[in-house]
Parts: C-alpha cells; structure tokens; sequence
C-alpha cells in the first residue's frame, strides 16, 4: 500500500508560482511512475504530466507545456510539480497519482493510488 501526500497548494496571482510537492509512504517509491491530475470546479479529472520511474521520460498536456515542470527525488520518496506563469484557468484542486508498473501514464484508470489533493487557485 502506498499513501500519497500533497502540500504546496494555495493561491497565486495570475503570472505567479507555486511548486507542489506529493510525498509517498513505502519503499519502492523508486518503481512507480508518477502523475498530476487535476479537477476544476464542474468538469472532470485531467491529466497534467506524467514521469516514469526514473524520471528519463516525462510527458506532459499541451495546455501546460512550457509552463509546467514536474521532476522527481526518489531518495526523498517525492514528486513535484513546478508550476510558473500560472493562469486564472488553472485553478483546481491537483491531484498526485502512483502507478505500479514505471512507465509514464497517462489515464486515471492506470493510477493505481492517490492522494487526497491540494487546491490551487488562480486569481486574475
């Protein structure tokens, strides 16, 4: 069992910065490929960006491209997410994922934990 744990959420003006942070209980944090989703006010989860076990492959939606960085410390059991240049329209509440086999995911079906979510707001 691995019990995800984000911080890092909060508001920021539009243009801003917020690094989030997802700390994962257990020892083979290492072997996951790891996720960010998030959820707006009345619409569905989407994904934001994906790493692999290694952090070797990352891939990420267009929508944040350029603006969003996500990176991982295994010795540290965590992953992060870099968000600059933010946007009113990237108010949510983010959401940290972990999948057991370690390549990159990018469905929510293929997630096999999650965390509880840090909100993020955006204002304009």
């Amino acid at each position: 069992q691995v019990q995800l744990v984000e911080s890092g959420g909060g508001l920021a003006q539009a243009g801003g910065s917020l690094r989030l942070s997802c700390v994962a209980s257990g020892r083979t944090f290492s072997s996951y490929a790891m996720g960010w989703f998030r959820q707006a006010p009345g619409k569905e989860h989407e994904f934001v960006a994906t790493i692999s076990w290694s952090g070797g492959i990352i891939a990420y939606a267009d929508f944040v491209k350029g603006r969003f960085t996500i990176s991982r410390e295994n010795a540290k059991n965590t992953v992060y997410l870099q968000m600059n240049s933010l946007k009113p329209e990237d108010t949510a509440v983010y959401y940290c994922a972990a999948a057991r086999y370690g390549n990159p995911k990018f469905k929510r079906d293929e997630y096999d934990y999650w965390g509880q979510g840090t909100q993020v707001t955006v204002s304009s």
